[in-house]
């Protein structure tokens, strides 16, 4: 970790490096920071060549940042309400020589189609959407006093109007990966029932002995394929090192 200056919202900035070293990340030294669920939903998402990906909630750009670093070609969209957020997003988009194929749009996801559309996200213009929304509800959870922590961790609404963004962003068959705590799948799964298909489940467990944590969830939009459950993925060894797939998966070597 490395000393990147200042923000006058976002207090001291620092630069880390995830994926072995190879994704350059600035990032407020406090609150909300780029981590497991991050890397793990980008190892999620398919193949896409020279598609388009938008990566919804995006903070500082990890997941999308970090699908572009997986896959040369594809072409990424970051969705950030936040400016300040937006403005690191942006700078890391350079700092890792992703410009050209990275842009950034400071919007909030539940704004109404028009506005989105006025900021480049027209209807049906992406193959994959990524999100990794708010956890908990409002007086779920005891709140950090970080407000961009906060924000990332806090929901102040439901997860639908992610859901009905993502549908109307997606062409027909785009892809879409999310990760969320395991309490959320009946919300999950009752967002997807209106447009998706080929839902499949993975749970994510921190031990293999010990409950999931987290649920990674894909969909495809008008499939009509049935659900699945897959296999589980677990973070770490009973010696609490990385299993060998998870390290294979956070050092940005294997997908999901």
């Amino acid at each position: 970790m490395s000393e990147g200056g200042s923000d006058a919202g976002l207090g001291e900035i620092v630069e880390d490096r995830l994926l072995d070293g190879r994704l350059r990340l600035l990032q407020p030294r406090k609150g909300h920071r780029a981590g497991s669920d991050a890397i793990l939903l980008a190892a999620a998402l398919p193949e896409l060549g020279q598609g388009a990906l938008l990566d919804i909630g995006a903070g500082v750009g990890t997941v999308g940042l970090a699908a572009a670093l997986a896959q040369p070609e594809l072409r990424v969209t970051l969705l950030e309400r936040d400016p300040e957020l937006a403005d690191l997003a942006t700078r890391n988009a350079g700092l890792n020589q992703m410009a050209e194929r990275v842009t950034v749009v400071a919007a909030d996801v539940t704004a109404r189609a028009a506005i989105l559309g006025e900021r480049g996200l027209a209807p049906a213009s992406f193959d994959a959407v990524a999100m990794n929304p708010p956890f908990y509800p409002p007086g779920g959870s005891r709140a950090s006093p970080v407000p961009n922590r906060k924000a990332a961790h806090v929901a102040e609404g439901a997860l639908a109007p992610w859901l009905r963004t993502a549908r109307r962003l997606l062409r027909p068959g785009g892809h879409l990966a999310l990760i969320h705590r395991v309490e959320a799948l009946p919300e999950v799964l009752a967002g997807l029932a209106t447009g998706f298909g080929a839902v499949a489940v993975r749970p994510v467990h921190a031990f293999a002995d010990r409950p999931a944590i987290r649920i990674i969830v894909t969909a495809v939009l008008n499939s009509r394929k049935p659900a699945g459950v897959l296999p589980a993925f677990v973070i770490n060894g009973p010696d609490g090192k990385l299993t060998p797939a998870s390290d294979a998966v956070h050092r940005g070597r294997e997908g999901l």
